[in-house]
């Protein structure tokens, strides 16, 4: 069990570095050419929308935790 993890680890490892390379040189054709910050103000727009549903969800789940709270107090 423990090679297929260590097995495992390499392969992803070795991945990563090959593309860390890919990605450079994309973010530099993206960047000359503009598009990198149409690509942030994506990833800002999806980070806000999670965020803003995990803090609605937060609020909904501790409503209901209240409610459950006062029924179990009666």
């Amino acid at each position: 069990m423990n090679r297929i993890r260590l097995i495992l680890v390499a392969i992803i490892s070795g991945y990563s570095i090959s593309t860390s390379a890919q990605t450079a040189e994309m973010a530099d054709a993206m960047r000359s050419e503009g598009k990198i910050y149409v690509v942030v103000a994506i990833l800002l727009v999806i980070f806000a929308g999670l965020i803003s549903f995990l803090v609605l969800l937060d609020r909904k789940v501790t409503r209901i935790e209240k409610k459950i709270a006062e029924k179990e107090q009666q």
